[in-house]
């Protein structure tokens, strides 16, 4: 990897809100008695809705093995529910109960607000740079470590 002395200090603001935005999870994982892989599970599931027990292994980057032991815990916490999917009743997917879904917003909150008043403070031109960069940045964070 480029020497840190080399990367443009955009580069390493992004770096650090990523460290920091890791942190924040490590930080509502505790304050919601999980562990950081459980709160992100509870996350991908929040953000992008029901969804197979493999295809949330597969978006958290753990086997299939893992994924189940993870959904099994958070089944027994009540943080989430196997339930028959409407399309195809075949198959169970999981969706996050409205306990956890009530905690984790509780969690987050505070600092979506504060975030959301950071960008409230920009104009226009700046909200549509942001959002443009911001856009960007996390297609290459999805793209990398994956193959091509």
């Amino acid at each position: 990897m480029a020497d840190l002395d080399e990367l443009d200090a955009t580069t390493l603001a992004v770096r650090d809100l990523i460290a920091a935005s890791r942190e924040l999870v490590g930080r509502m994982a505790r304050v919601m008695d999980m562990n950081a892989t459980d709160m992100s599970a509870i996350g991908e599931l929040t953000q992008h809705g029901s969804m197979g027990t493999a295809d949330l292994g597969r978006r958290l980057g753990i086997s299939s093995a893992s994924a189940t032991v993870l959904v099994d815990r958070l089944e027994r916490a009540g943080h989430v529910e196997r339930v028959r999917d409407t399309a195809d009743r075949r198959r169970v997917v999981l969706t996050v109960t409205e306990a956890a879904r009530a905690a984790s917003s509780a969690a987050w909150l505070p600092a979506v607000r504060e975030i959301d008043e950071v960008c409230r403070t920009l104009g226009d031109a700046e909200k549509a740079f942001a959002h443009d960069l911001l856009t960007r940045l996390t297609a290459a964070v999805d793209r990398s470590g994956r193959p091509a």
